[in-house]
């Protein structure tokens, strides 16, 4: 397989930079093998069955975001530097893996003031990334972080406009729960409550899974050759209820759907020969064409860049040449696209 084999061309225009409002507003593209239908996730009620069940990623995003100063004194005098920090990754010891620009702008040791409660100590430098060590924890440091850090927004939304206020409702999805990513399932945004209600009466079930979405999502794959390309990690975990409850679906007959292309790979990370197991730790699954799918019976997902490892998860779920076909079919038919773009529910045995 090669990187051009999932590269197309999509116009500027079509990249979404605000999501719809209401979130089910949105237009949905349902593919099966040969049908593509173009309705709203409002009509999820019409595509999904009695019996099916959601899977839905309840990690929740962090304003991974922050500006701070760095003061130093020297032979002439005190001077300060702003500083930029993105937060990458919770480590075990207790610091943060981030991106600090500059980084030549701070040394070991140094500390990062970020506003009169929040401040962060340099612990270590390597790879491009600093490890932090900050002066609060708990519930202090998710309240100070809140106040001053902003959602750290994909790379294309941010080329093109600042985070906001706006964004930390929009870039979080309606079930959020455990804190520790620095990404959005982004499926998942199309969601609220009502829609969540009309689906639980038709009788789809909904199963909590966690994956703690992690900026590598966002790494370009820089070989020809994909197979040669290394996956990034990302904490993940399933409970034994959740377990239980997808292995039931699929004993009755339902569909399990992950929303999202985080809660797919996690569950076939957990997935065994006998059903799903339960799982906590990282997973770095990197799923191509050619690979054998023990859980998901489809997919609700977004519409993904060109050449990246989200377009090779699609193509090995529909088929290299019908994803090429239904993303020919949402650009031509208006689709918006990527993280607060447009939706698409993918079903290779059709509906």
């Amino acid at each position: 397989m090669k990187l051009s084999d999932f590269d197309f061309d999509l116009p500027e225009d079509r990249i979404a930079t605000r999501p719809a409002r209401p979130r089910t507003a949105a237009k949905l593209l349902v593919a099966g093998p040969r049908q593509i239908d173009d309705l709203t996730v409002a009509d999820l009620t019409d595509v999904l069955r009695p019996g099916d069940r959601l899977v839905l990623n309840d990690t929740k995003v962090i304003p991974a975001r922050l500006t701070g100063q760095r003061h130093r004194d020297g032979e002439a005098g005190p001077t300060s530097s702003k500083i930029e920090v993105t937060l990458l990754e919770p480590r075990a010891d207790g610091d943060w893996a981030a991106l600090v620009k500059p980084l030549r702008k701070v040394r070991d040791g140094e500390e990062i003031v970020f506003s009169d409660e929040l401040s962060a100590t340099v612990e270590g430098r390597a790879e491009g990334q600093a490890a932090l060590r900050f002066n609060l924890t708990g519930d202090d440091f998710d309240a100070a972080l809140q106040a001053v850090g902003a959602m750290p927004l994909p790379p294309y939304i941010a080329a093109k406009r600042p985070a906001d206020e706006a964004d930390k409702t929009d870039y979080q999805t309606w079930w959020a729960k455990h804190q520790g990513a620095v990404a959005a399932p982004t499926a998942s945004l199309h969601f609220d409550g009502n829609l969540l209600d009309r689906l639980a009466d038709m009788g789809v079930s909904f199963t909590y899974v966690t994956l703690h979405v992690g900026a590598g999502t966002f790494l370009p794959v820089k070989v020809e050759d994909v197979t040669q390309h290394k996956m990034h990690s990302e904490w993940g975990h399933v409970s034994a209820a959740a377990a239980d409850e997808i292995n039931a679906t699929r004993a009755a007959g339902g569909r399990v759907i992950p929303v999202g292309t985080t809660a797919l790979r996690l569950i076939e990370s957990a997935a065994t020969e006998g059903g799903l197991a339960p799982w906590e730790g990282p997973t770095d699954i990197f799923i191509t064409p050619g690979f054998n799918f023990r859980i998901a019976d489809g997919l609700m997902t977004n519409f993904h860049l060109p050449k990246s490892t989200l377009m090779m998860l699609v193509s090995a779920l529909m088929g290299p040449e019908r994803i090429r076909e239904i993303y020919r079919h949402a650009i031509n038919s208006g689709y918006r696209f990527f993280s607060y773009g447009d939706a698409s529910i993918l079903l290779p045995e059709g509906r």
